[in-house]
């Protein structure tokens, strides 16, 4: 009877210490976020600039580097690839912006969602050409506080909330909200960045699984 409970607590034991061998703390899961950051930007060729050289580039990354500028405060990596046409964010004033996006999931090196392309998805058993669904948000600068929520689009649709990842908007502060004039000669293009977001800035999705995304976005102004 002393061997059966003896083995059975041995039992009950090596069970206990599979389950916390096997169980990851939220600290575990940033670390290994970090690492995922820290692989994809060495893998990318990715140049690291601080806030301090961003100002003195005067806001800007240089491309042909591959330069990203890392924000300190929210752990956020920002390249811009243009700044776009048009003006910046109006103070106190809703605007409306158009958004194309590439989301990759940065830890599985998978793409999640993308409208920027036609690309399918199937939701809710139904098929979506999501090329077809430019996501809208409506958006205000305080300052450089700005608050925003998905009115339309794949990302309210795929993801489940009106909520805009708060890594979306730090471009906002440094890009130009407009759109093509047929009218103006010279550069025409919209808004276009590249990001590195972590969980916590990221969408409800990324902050439950704890696991960052890198993006493409374009901004237009919506009529």
């Amino acid at each position: 009877m002393k061997k059966i409970i003896y083995s059975l607590l041995l039992l009950v034991l090596a069970l206990a210490y599979t389950s916390c061998e096997n169980y990851e703390t939220y600290a575990d899961k940033k670390e290994a976020e970090r690492d995922a950051i820290n692989d994809f930007i060495a893998r990318e060729g990715i140049q690291v600039i601080s806030e301090q050289q961003f100002v003195a580039q005067d806001s800007t990354t240089d491309v042909s580097k591959n330069q990203y500028v890392y924000f300190d405060r929210n752990g956020v990596y920002m390249q811009i690839v243009r700044k776009g046409v048009g003006q910046k964010l109006a103070e106190n004033k809703s605007t409306n912006i158009l958004c194309r996006f590439l989301e990759k999931n940065i830890k599985l090196d998978s793409v999640l969602l993308r409208n920027d392309i036609q690309a399918w998805l199937t939701y809710n058993g139904s098929t979506y050409d999501t090329s077809l669904y430019v996501d809208k948000m409506s958006v205000v600068r305080t300052g450089n506080t700005i608050t925003a929520s998905f009115i339309t689009g794949m990302m309210y649709m795929y993801h489940g909330s009106a909520s805009v990842p708060a890594g979306w908007l730090v471009p906002l502060n440094y890009v130009k909200i407009g759109r093509p004039d047929a009218a103006v000669a010279g550069d025409q293009e919209i808004a276009k960045v590249h990001l590195i977001v972590p969980h916590s800035q990221g969408t409800s999705d990324a902050s439950a699984s704890v696991y960052p995304c890198y993006y493409e976005i374009t901004y237009q102004i919506s009529r």
